[in-house]
């Protein structure tokens, strides 16, 4: 999707707002608006993902993505596949609070296994986002990796990582 015509316009209702100023509020306009393209850009990405995060909690078994391909936003539309004829959970996004809106979490992983999890991802026809979302939807239905009876910690045994909320 190309963004441009849609700064363009702004820019231009923007000149249009200062058709009746002088030349010197006319020129900084004409900066302001220049300077403003990226923000103006990011803003539009962010109603995008938004929106696109809306969409998925309205459908069943299927993620919309919003990733930037050579700095233009795609929409990638995935089903997530159903695993040995158990029928799917919800869809990751659906995972949201009851408002609908879709948080964000800073995940810390190891480079071997950032490259596991994209390698695996990628191999499934999702996104790594997607992916992470519907192996913590797995794991917290008892469907997936870990669900059994949990050990407890013994010698040898230890906990690392990093938290923030």
């Amino acid at each position: 999707m190309e963004l441009s015509p849609y700064v363009e316009g702004l820019r231009g209702e923007l000149g249009s707002l200062t058709r009746f100023a002088s030349d010197d509020v006319a020129a900084v306009a004409a900066k302001l608006a220049q300077a403003l393209d990226s923000s103006v850009r990011l803003t539009l990405l962010e109603v995008l993902s938004a929106a696109a995060a809306e969409i998925t909690t309205r459908l069943d078994d299927t993620v919309i993505d919003v990733r930037l391909n050579a700095g233009e936003p795609e929409f990638v539309v995935t089903t997530i596949p159903r695993h040995g004829g158990q029928e799917p959970g919800p869809a990751p996004e659906t995972a949201a609070d009851d408002a609908g809106t879709a948080a964000r979490v800073t995940l810390r992983l190891s480079e071997a296994l950032k490259a596991r999890v994209e390698a695996q991802a990628a191999a499934d026809g999702v996104s790594v986002n997607s992916w992470l979302a519907h192996a913590a939807i797995q794991a917290l239905e008892g469907s997936g990796p870990g669900a059994g009876p949990r050990s407890r910690l013994g010698i040898g045994q230890r906990i690392t990582g990093y938290a923030r909320s």
